[in-house]
């Protein structure tokens, strides 16, 4: 296989030749590193951005066109470095920040195995441990109450009951992106109270 030329190499990977997809990659694997070299990633190290243009280099593979008159390797280093430019974009972005430093409505804080519900239910443990989960629930209230908006309290409610965001929406009569804005803001402002 070493001597057949690359156009001929993508045209078997595409039809589900494994061998031919091997080749190419390790014909390129070093070119894919030339290309990333100069580039870094944000929050990642250099084998993340070798990664990318790993897949890169496989999505020309898959998507590369003999009749479009563009040599493979052209069309590959083309698709490795759009590849690792989109990562770095993305990962500037940081357009799912939110979704990984999220605070869970049910779980307190990182290393409590408690839920929220069960903070705000009485203990039947006996009278001291009621004592303590009353005035733990009383305090907790309180601080929702005073830093939460009455939509959010309503909407957290609904959302402790086990309704969907569109019941929720359904409910308060706005629509399910309110529903999301407004649990998105109790999310922060309870994770400020419970930590």
């Amino acid at each position: 296989m070493t001597e057949i030329r690359d156009e001929h190499l993508a045209a078997s990977a595409q039809t589900g030749d494994a061998a031919a997809m091997e080749q190419l990659c390790d014909r390129y694997k070093d070119r894919v590193r030339m290309i990333a070299r100069p580039y870094f990633l944000i929050g990642a190290d250099r084998d993340d951005v070798i990664q990318e243009g790993m897949i890169g280099l496989y999505k020309a593979i898959r998507d590369y066109r003999p009749d479009c008159s563009t040599a493979f390797s052209s069309f590959a280093e083309m698709c490795v470095t759009r590849q690792i430019i989109s990562a770095i974009n993305a990962s500037r972005r940081q357009k799912h920040l939110p979704l990984n430093s999220y605070i869970s409505l049910y779980n307190t804080s990182p290393g409590d195995d408690r839920e929220l519900i069960e903070l705000l239910q009485l203990s039947d443990d006996g009278p001291e441990d009621a004592f303590i989960s009353k005035e733990t629930s009383e305090t907790l209230r309180r601080q929702v109450k005073s830093r939460l908006t009455p939509l959010e309290r309503r909407v957290t409610e609904l959302f402790l009951e086990g309704l969907t965001y569109q019941q929720i929406a359904e409910a308060i009569d706005r629509p399910p992106k309110s529903v999301d804005n407004a649990l998105s803001r109790v999310k922060k402002k309870l994770g400020s109270v419970l930590e």
